[in-house]
This record gives C-alpha cells, structure tokens and sequence, in this order.
C-alpha cells in the first residue's frame, strides 16, 4: 500500500478519536434529568400525612432558671437567673427574667431549680404538703418501726402501740391507735408537695441512690396526722412502743386524696370510737388499795394532853 494512503486514513482515525472523546466530554458534563414526581393526592378515606419536623427545629418554650444558689431573704440578681428554652413548660414557671429579678424568696433555691411564684411563697417544703385541717408530726423509728427500712413517702401506715407490763398496766395490751396515715417523709427524703412538685428532687442517679440509702437508715418518720387526732398520736408516742403497718397501694388512698377526698368528721368520730381505751394511755393514776381490818384488837387510840393553867387533861 501507499505510504501516502497510510499516512491519509491515520490522520482520519486520529481526527475521529478526537471528536469522539470530545463527544464523550461533554455528554458526561451534562447535568442528569431530574425525575417528575406526580404529586398524590390522598383518597377521601386515607388522611394528609404531615411531614416529620426535625429535632432540632421542635417548638421550644423560655423557662427561667436559677444559676447561682440563692439564700434565704436574698434579692434575686440579674447574674443568678438565665433563660433555658424547653420543650415542655413546668406548670407554673416564670418565663421572662424581669418576673424574677429583685424579688426575694424565703428559703433556699438551689441551682438548677426552675423559678414560679410559688417559689418565693413563705413556709417550709412540710407546710406546703398538708392541707389546713392536717398536721405534720415525725415519730422516732429504727430499722423494725420503719417496716424494715422499706418506708416510702407517699405509703399509708396504721399506727399500732404495745404496752408492757407494770405496775399500772396489770397485763400486755395492744391497740390500733390511728389508721392510715400519710407518710410525708423518711429522714431527709420528703414527698410532693401540693402543688405536685418533688420536694426534694434528685439531681442525678448517684444522688438518688445516697437518698434511698439514707431513707432505709432513717430514725424518724414525718406523718400527716388530722388535727383532732394529734393528741391522741402524742400521747400514744410518749405511753407505749409504736409500730407502723404498712397499708395496701391498692386502696388507691393516695389517689383520693390528690382527687381532693378528704375524711369525713362521721369517719373521724368512727376512727375514735374504734380505738379501746386504757388508763395507761390517760395517764391516770391506778384506784388505791382498799384497807382491810385485821382479826386482832383495834389499836388503842391516844389521847390529847390539854394544859389549862395548872391542870392537865387528855382528851379522848
């Protein structure tokens, strides 16, 4: 073959090389076609479904929260509150700091704890757990009392009294003196107060944990007593040897009192007459000894010597 033909037909395969890969090139620029979506519209029976909101775009609330601890009769400074935006707002809580600043509570507010107006509220955690007509009394406990260190605030407990015997108690006794009570607290760890709040919650697991060893140690037990039967409880405390009967959380009396139920003067005055009765518990003395005569002569009575003058007579 010609050299010139040879040199001819490489030239055209060298020219059709090129124009290929720049075919090629610009083919693999071009952006892809994007699919068309054909919007669905829902049938009469199946609901729009709504599209899911991303976590970090869900709907939050200011909530304002002490970041300093905060003593007693201390004005609240602009340097011990911030703003913490939440997702579900605490019944009650302040949601602006000028609601918080320059007012002063009446006892300690920890760091971390969210503000409401119950916060700056006079009284003790105790006071706000009771209802007027209750009183708040704590009894001395050990580890049997305390029904093995199982006590929980919340339980409902019936208060027995073991009296032994003495001189003023001829036989052992026994008595319910006051069912069901509430317990409020167990040594350091206290219930909900009324406004549902913890109060006294834990701020961590390790906390929480130093509290439940605390309570199954406790030495005293914190019990909501209604107002006619604290004599009776006191007394009881000081006449015999108390112990607590845990009651069943099924009677739901927790629940019914939170509903607002409240024992009835007719259950009261039942509670009272239920209850026997012992001088040991009255506190009154035991009747005296009757004297009885001997069989011998009576003993002879002496008389009086009365000086008149110079005479002296006895009297019978």
């Amino acid at each position: 073959m010609n050299s010139r033909i040879t040199l001819g037909l490489a030239g055209l395969f060298l020219i059709g090389a090129i124009i290929a890969g720049y075919w090629g090139l610009t083919l693999s620029r071009q952006p892809a076609a994007e699919p068309v979506v054909t919007p669905s519209v829902p049938g009469p029976d199946v609901p729009p479904t709504a599209a899911p909101v991303p976590a970090d775009q869900t709907v939050r609330h200011p909530v304002v929260v002490l970041v300093n601890d905060v003593a007693p009769f201390a004005q609240i400074t602009a340097a011990d509150v911030a703003l913490e935006n939440l997702r579900t707002v605490p019944a009650g809580s302040l949601t602006r700091l000028d609601q918080a600043i320059g007012r002063t509570p009446w006892r300690t507010l920890a760091a971390g704890s969210w503000l409401s107006d119950e916060s700056f509220e006079t009284g003790s955690r105790v006071s706000r757990m009771i209802r007027p007509d209750e009183r708040a009394l704590a009894v001395a406990v050990d580890e049997v009392i305390n029904a093995g260190g199982q006590l929980a605030p919340g339980d409902y407990v019936d208060v027995l009294m073991f009296l032994h015997m003495d001189a003023n108690n001829p036989q052992p006794s026994a008595q319910l003196v006051i069912p069901a009570l509430r317990v409020l607290g167990v040594g350091e760890q206290l219930g909900l107060t009324n406004d549902g709040q913890p109060s006294s919650p834990a701020r961590s697991n390790e906390e929480k944990l130093r509290q439940d060893q605390l309570r199954a140690t406790a030495r005293t037990v914190l019990l909501a007593v209604p107002e006619k039967l604290l004599s009776r409880l006191m007394l009881a405390a000081q006449s015999g040897i108390l112990r607590l009967a845990v009651r069943s959380a099924d009677e739901q009396r927790l629940a019914r009192y939170w509903a607002g139920e409240r024992d009835s003067a007719e259950s009261l005055a039942n509670a009272n007459r239920e209850l026997l009765q012992f001088n040991q518990l009255a506190m009154t003395p035991a009747p005296a000894k009757p004297v009885v005569a001997s069989n011998g002569p009576a003993p002879r009575k002496r008389g009086v010597e009365v000086i008149r003058g110079n005479k002296a007579e006895k009297t019978p």
